[in-house]
């Protein structure tokens, strides 16, 4: 593969996807900073052991760091990094501009990897990343509307571009779906109740913020218990599930793998709820992987104690292998 299939700026013609490239740095733009710590970096970097002259992609780009570690780890590598977040993929090629001609960073869902890979005439990648969890920034952002500890639209959009916001979903699902959705991908079992309440409040014209998300919630099944999680968590991260469809998207990013790397290559997802860590896990059980990780590694508890919001954290790490012929 030459520098110039990957060196490859600007927009492709009749592409639906977009790349951004960025050379130089406008000092004077006021770009936005999109912070964020990376959750077990030396666990990534020792699982996937990038050398010179490999072709890595980053899944999840988000503040970039996981893109940087490889970079540094092994000069000469390059990198294809994928996020849906404009604010995400903006503030990062800020941050790779000194790394520019080793890094193609794309503006696409992680789940079209193949069809990037082609048009840039990338046979196969020899690794990948996937952080699967939500980003600092966009949690803390009160105009994303991910946070009920923040008063901001119920939106949840991690592409703001994309049609649906949490309230349109939630204004077009019936009662019983909205309560499916909650189930599925909340695990609340008071699921019913809260869809009940939330299209109560809606139909009230009380349902404008993600506060007011929150006090239909706690309405349907009362406060906090001392020491328990606030009851809106599972409501809030299902509608942010099924806005953005991360379940399909990881689903088809599994069901692709082994067609984006190459035999002998290390894959490795970072998962933070038990859903993604399943599909990931049923993927690695087939013939096309040798798992690296008997069970999930968690981070460290010194990591944890600097990144509370590392604690969820599960790494799974696998090799792709040839499955054998059958007989």
């Amino acid at each position: 593969m030459s520098n110039a299939q990957l060196a490859l700026p600007g927009l492709l013609p009749d592409a639906s996807f977009e790349w951004v490239w960025r050379d130089d740095l406008d000092e004077g733009t006021g770009l936005r900073r999109f912070e964020h710590t990376t959750v077990m970096l030396e666990e990534v970097v020792r699982a996937i052991a990038p050398r010179p002259g490999g072709v890595y992609v980053d899944a999840t780009l988000g503040a970039g760091g996981h893109t940087v570690a490889l970079l540094e780890a092994a000069p000469g590598a390059r990198i294809i990094a994928f996020d849906r977040d404009p604010i995400a993929v903006e503030a990062a090629s800020d941050l790779l501009t000194p790394v520019a001609d080793r890094v193609t960073v794309v503006r696409a869902e992680f789940s079209r990897v193949r069809e990037v890979l082609d048009s840039l005439g990338v046979e196969r990648a020899d690794g990948l990343v996937a952080d699967l969890g939500v980003s600092s920034p966009q949690i803390d952002s009160a105009d994303r509307g991910m946070s009920f500890q923040r008063e901001g639209p119920i939106d949840m959009r991690m592409d703001p571009e994309s049609p649906e916001t949490a309230l349109h979903l939630i204004a077009r699902l019936t009662d019983d779906e909205l309560a499916n959705v909650i189930y599925q991908y909340g695990e609340e079992r008071r699921s019913r109740r809260i869809a009940r309440s939330i299209r109560k409040s809606l139909a009230a014209g009380e349902l404008r913020t993600t506060l007011d998300l929150r006090r239909s919630i706690v309405r349907a099944v009362g406060p906090a218990r001392v020491g328990g999680i606030d009851p809106a968590t599972r409501t809030f991260q299902a509608l942010r599930i099924a806005v953005n469809r991360e379940q399909d998207e990881l689903a088809s990013l599994l069901d692709a793998l082994p067609t984006v790397v190459e035999p002998g290559a290390v894959v490795v997802f970072l998962s933070f709820h038990s859903m993604e860590d399943r599909l990931v896990k049923r993927q690695f059980a087939t013939a096309h992987w040798e798992p690296l990780t008997k069970k999930p590694l968690p981070p460290t508890e010194e990591e944890v104690a600097r990144n509370p919001r590392a604690r969820s954290a599960k790494l799974r790490a696998a090799k792709r292998v040839l499955p054998e012929e059958p007989l």
